[in-house]
């Protein structure tokens, strides 16, 4: 299994919009390495839910239940969505400032890459951020 971060304004679509639905694909990605992080994609892999803009926090916990296809927003065959489901909410949400002031997370892509929309997360930093949503 591996692990990703996706991000999104919650004024164009929240971590409740998600919810509401119960399943959705994740479109309109049109960044070539966050393309690539989509297509890598396995069913069962984990991505942390990050709300953009103002918030600037992961919000909850994604799981990818289908792998990548043609992004039915375009007819541009380059570009791809993957499926994914809510798999849970968080209790405490983790601002981008945690993340950035947290010893074991300061080198995540979120930190060094922050405009990057779909991004790896390393085990052990999904592990941990996990933990800080339940104190």
């Amino acid at each position: 299994m591996k692990y990703w971060l996706i991000k999104t304004e919650p004024d164009t679509y929240s971590w409740n919009d998600l919810v509401k639905l119960g399943r959705d694909h994740w479109d309109g990605i049109r960044n070539y390495a966050a393309r690539n992080a989509m297509k890598e994609m396995k069913e069962g892999d984990l991505a942390l839910f990050y709300h953009s803009g103002n918030e600037k926090a992961i919000v909850g916990i994604a799981k990818c239940v289908q792998e990548y296809y043609q992004d039915p927003t375009t007819d541009d065959d380059k570009w791809v969505v993957v499926d994914f489901i809510p798999e849970q909410s968080f209790n405490k949400k983790i601002f981008l400032s945690d993340v950035k002031n947290t010893e074991g997370l300061s080198e995540m892509v979120l930190v060094k890459n922050s405009r990057l929309s779909v991004q790896s997360v390393r085990a052990d930093e999904f592990e941990l951020i996990i933990k800080m949503s339940h104190e």
